[in-house]
């Protein structure tokens, strides 16, 4: 060993040993890690600094950690990792590394052409909705006239928001003998079936057709609602069907925006409108979803639709081709995103989407942890089971390009669905905090940093009034990646709650007048029903290695990893998003 690397060995070794004279541990823990310290300046550079980084720990535990007996000899271990680091744990690092790699830059490469195209679309007018297909106002003059038009609003206990939803569809600038709505009720409290019931009874009594529909079960839970709403009679007279979550207000003109593209174009299937989210001021999640959410639709769903006429339908705020949607095969409740099963094997069929960013739908974010999450978990375990069921039925059609076929598969399911929430957490939360144990391994500048900055910025582009709120974005966002990356794996293997459906909780103006009446709630709620276990093993296990790298490292990672366990600290025990008093 060189001079130079053995006097930095004992003068780590004496900075330990002073630490420990001068603190109160009792003589056989000050002995145990004085014998760490020594044995740990043998076993060379890196295996000293990890013997000796833990042993500190493990001596200053109060514990009596320091009383055990270890059949080991500290030069024994300190040898064992030496070797097992660089025979096992550094080479499987490295693939880990590789991987994750080639997995960032199979997703900066499609978040760079969906940008690009989102950006060709906007730039070059011919390539607008308006421009690429054909598009007349409706008028009583023209031959076709008014189409007759099915509204259906599904709901579940939605006792905050049910008069906001019906009050807008009746609201629509449309015909009344043309316009039917369909309240698809599935509430199980009765009090708020009969408030639902009068309210579409109040209507009826103004002149509008509503039908208020319930079922005896929920099979199916809100896929199953929708086939039994189209199994009535009356939706025989209409030619299309529009579908607005409970949530959910459109504005007087949404269907004169979207009908005449179903009417003047016979190959196109879907038509669907981008969300306005009402609360996105609420509270902090609130304006980090807004950002995830403005990039979904400004970016991925306007270049899926300027690229290959396809996109996922969100499931609310679109108008379907009542035929087309039969062709499909109806409304299926094998997944947990009937929506995006509905859309791809409409586009298997051979059928077009539209996506019109211009017009806005009003609806409402979960504001609450506990939504949020059921909320993602569904959005990421569902496309993952149902990439799972159809991929097969992908590759045997007949009725669709080769080059579609990739984008399904490839972009839409695999990079998007799949390998996103996977490499995120794995790789920022995971690969790298661990590598600064391992200084046989080096994580290149491009992929710590160039890689992440670049998808950072792409998502900015969303909301640019949050621009000032992306280093919250990125750590909130690493510590969901946990969480979708489970529902992915779960959606995959087909394993735990894979088609357990539970509905967002709306709140519609609750919260806000909770705080108002009632502004100390918040302080006496019981923290301890919050707690998540797998967040809080995260901060703890990401705290060490920020801790370790700020004593030992060289790449500065502790910067970026002490705030990121910070932010698992902080969901992990749940002091996120409002607080709404039972």
């Amino acid at each position: 060993m060189s001079e130079r690397r053995r006097l930095g060995l004992d003068f780590h070794g004496q900075v330990f040993l002073h630490f420990l004279s001068a603190s109160s541990i009792s003589t056989s823990s000050f002995n145990l890690a004085a014998s760490l310290a020594e044995e740990g300046n043998a076993q060379g550079f890196s295996g000293g600094r990890v013997l000796g980084f833990f042993g500190s720990l493990w001596s200053a535990a109060p514990f009596g950690f320091g009383e055990v007996q270890l059949g080991l000899t500290w030069e024994q271990a300190g040898d064992i990792w030496v070797r097992a680091r660089g025979g096992v744990v550094a080479p499987v690092l490295r693939i880990a590394v590789a991987l994750c790699m080639v997995m960032s830059v199979m997703l900066v490469f499609e978040k760079i052409l969906m940008g690009a195209t989102s950006l060709f679309s906007k730039v070059f007018s011919q390539w607008r909705p308006r421009r690429r297909y054909k598009f007349e106002p409706i008028g009583e003059d023209l031959e076709v006239g008014y189409p007759t038009v099915l509204v259906q609003i599904p709901m579940y206990n939605e006792k905050q928001v049910y008069k906001l939803s019906i009050g807008a569809a009746c609201g629509l600038s449309w015909p009344l003998d043309r316009l039917i709505i369909q309240v698809l009720d599935d509430s199980t409290d009765p009090e708020i079936k009969n408030l639902v019931e009068e309210e579409c009874k109040t209507w009826r009594s103004k002149g509008f057709s509503i039908k208020y529909e319930i079922r005896d079960n929920r099979h199916g839970y809100k896929a199953g609602a929708l086939k039994e709403g189209m199994k009535h009679s009356y939706v025989g007279q209409c030619d299309f069907v529009v579908i607005f979550d409970a949530d959910f207000q459109p504005e007087t003109d949404f269907l004169i925006e979207t009908i005449p593209f179903l009417i003047h174009n016979p190959d196109i299937a879907l038509v669907q409108t981008r969300w306005k989210f009402v609360n996105s001021n609420e509270c902090m999640i609130t304006r980090i979803q807004e950002m995830s959410m403005d990039y979904h639709f400004k970016v991925e769903q306007e270049s899926g639709s300027t690229m290959y006429s396809f996109f996922g339908f969100n499931g609310t705020a679109g108008v379907w081709r009542i035929s087309a949607l039969e062709e499909a095969g109806g409304w299926k409740d094998r997944t947990t995103v009937e929506d995006m099963d509905l859309a791809v094997r409409a586009t298997l069929c051979g059928w077009k989407f539209v996506y019109l960013g211009n017009v806005k739908v009003k609806s409402e974010l979960p504001s609450t942890l506990k939504a949020l999450r059921s909320q993602q978990f569904r959005w990421s375990c569902g496309p993952a089971n149902l990439f799972r069921k159809i991929h097969l039925e992908i590759l045997k059609t007949k009725k669709v390009a080769a080059k579609k076929k990739i984008y399904l598969i490839y972009s839409f399911f695999i990079v998007r669905r799949i390998l996103s929430h996977t490499v995120t957490f794995m790789f920022y939360c995971v690969v790298i905090p661990f590598s600064v144990f391992v200084p046989e391994v080096k994580v290149t500048p491009w992929g710590v940093v160039y890689i992440p900055t670049t998808i950072t910025l792409l998502n900015s582009v969303g909301t640019p009034s949050s621009f000032h709120l992306l280093l919250f974005w990125i750590f909130y966002e690493n510590v969901m990646s946990m969480h979708r990356m489970r529902a992915v794996m779960t959606g995959l293997f087909e394993t735990g709650k894979v088609n357990e459906w539970v509905v967002t909780k709306k709140l519609g103006n609750k919260s806000q007048e909770d705080k108002t009446e009632q502004p100390c709630k918040q302080s006496t709620l019981n923290i301890s029903g919050r707690f998540l276990l797998p967040e809080l093993g995260m901060a703890l296990y990401l705290f060490i290695c920020a801790c370790y790298d700020f004593r030992h490292g060289k790449n500065n990672y502790c910067f970026y990893i002490f705030p990121q366990a910070i932010t698992f600290f902080i969901v992990g025990i749940g002091y996120v998003g409002t607080f709404i008093p039972s």
